[in-house]
């Protein structure tokens, strides 16, 4: 890909103009509310947790990771499970679910000990637990201790091979670190063994990078054969594959910083997604930032299909404020996706939420609203077909708001 940037600021905010609220059109989606009794509600995964063909939701919240049971409908209430407690002296932080056996019903491992402050002493700082199934998934699940850095941040499973599965765990810190500077993070790929209470190996992923705030992992091939990962970090987004048995870094490609003058020269990425199965990279900056930014690119392990396309940037809005949720995907059925991006404090306009963007259309720096008639500062967010009904729904975690949501999409 040459190495041109083109930059296009579709803003119509306080950088270029007023905000023009009269865009922020309803969509077709309706909220339900899962909880609204919730501690924190740091990260969310989705899958199905005992076996009947539902997706559930499962949460992170401040002392407990629970999940909830899908109904069934649109109008039951989601019956919550506390599946661990008090793991660590300090707070749960991150999730991550997948069947990774192939018996319908999903894996769990989550990230604890959550001390951002503290990068010297892993002791008081950082947490990496597998969850045992018990015979009843409505009760307590054990909890595995396995190694870990300092500032456990974000976890996701990746398929690597046929039947091979490992969970990329990426901290926000390098040891020792201040102030984003010093070492770098070590990110490590745990391999899930035969028997979890046993050794996990681990395949180091990098060690370079600084603020390394979320992770997108990909699977381009069959059976884990094109797995491919984009860590956000102060850098920009970087590339790894696993190939030959390892992680390698891939140099032909990644997520740029936004301009300095958009940022206020604070650099680095906070959340980062795939959109349109690797024809774009969608991030906001700078990490708990106001930016919403797309980017042209190959973010796939397939060839390019046009390798010498000039790279285009285009900041579609920046009126979040602590943006920290990012999702893509084809709500409206158009056969190329939009982004969803929440964040969680107050903007100018004093609003918190979650907002849908199309990133082809001008002019619409405030997104397109949802559903607002139960306020989300948002923290985390997901996208699953939760009815079955063929389209993407949101589900949201409120940091602020102390809620969980569904937005069921109505497009079908």
């Amino acid at each position: 890909m040459k190495n041109v940037l083109i930059f296009c600021l579709f803003l119509t905010s306080p950088l270029l103009a007023q905000t023009d609220t009269t865009r922020q059109r309803a969509l077709n989606f309706t909220i339900q509310v899962v909880d609204n009794q919730i501690s924190i509600g740091y990260g969310l995964a989705i899958g199905d947790v005992d076996g009947d063909k539902k997706l559930d939701i499962l949460l992170a919240d401040q002392k407990e990771i629970v999940w909830y049971q899908n109904p069934g409908n649109k109008t039951s209430p989601w019956k919550r499970h506390v599946m661990a407690a008090n793991l660590t002296q300090q707070d749960n932080v991150c999730i991550a679910a997948r069947d990774l056996d192939g018996d319908g019903r999903v894996e769990v491992a989550v990230g604890a000990g959550w001390n951002p402050a503290e990068t010297n002493d892993s002791t008081k700082s950082g947490a990496v637990f597998y969850l045992l199934r018990p015979q009843d998934p409505t009760q307590r699940w054990e909890p595995v201790r396995l190694p870990h850095e300092v500032t456990t941040h974000r976890m996701r499973w990746a398929q690597v091979g046929k039947g091979s599965y490992q969970l990329i765990v990426v901290p926000l810190h390098g040891l020792g670190n201040k102030n984003g500077e010093g070492r770098g993070v070590r990110i490590w790929g745990y391999e899930f063994p035969k028997d979890p209470r046993g050794v996990w190996k681990r395949h180091l992923v990098d060690s370079t990078m600084h603020l390394t705030h979320n992770v997108e992992i990909w699977e381009d091939g069959d059976n884990g054969s094109a797995t491919g990962l984009i860590v956000a970090s102060k850098e920009g987004g970087n590339i790894f594959q696993w190939l030959k048995k390892k992680w390698q870094p891939v140099d032909s490609e990644s997520a740029n910083n936004a301009l300095p003058l958009l940022t206020k020269d604070v650099a680095g990425i906070g959340e980062i997604r795939r959109l349109n199965k690797g024809r774009g990279i969608a991030t906001i900056q700078p990490m708990h930032g106001n930016l919403l930014q797309v980017e042209s690119g190959n973010y796939t392990l397939r060839k390019a299909a046009n390798k010498d396309a000039d790279k285009e940037i285009t900041i579609l809005s920046d009126i979040l404020n602590q943006g920290h949720a990012l999702v893509c995907g084809d709500f409206l059925g158009t056969g190329s996706d939009q982004v969803v991006a929440g964040w969680r404090n107050p903007n100018a306009d004093k609003n918190v939420g979650i907002r849908l963007f199309k990133p082809d259309e001008r002019g619409t720096v405030a997104g397109y609203t949802l559903d607002d008639s139960v306020r989300m500062a948002c923290e985390d967010l997901q996208a699953a077909d939760l009815d079955g009904d063929g389209d993407l729904d949101l589900i949201a975690s409120g940091r602020a708001t102390l809620n969980v949501l569904i937005y069921w999409n109505g497009l079908k």
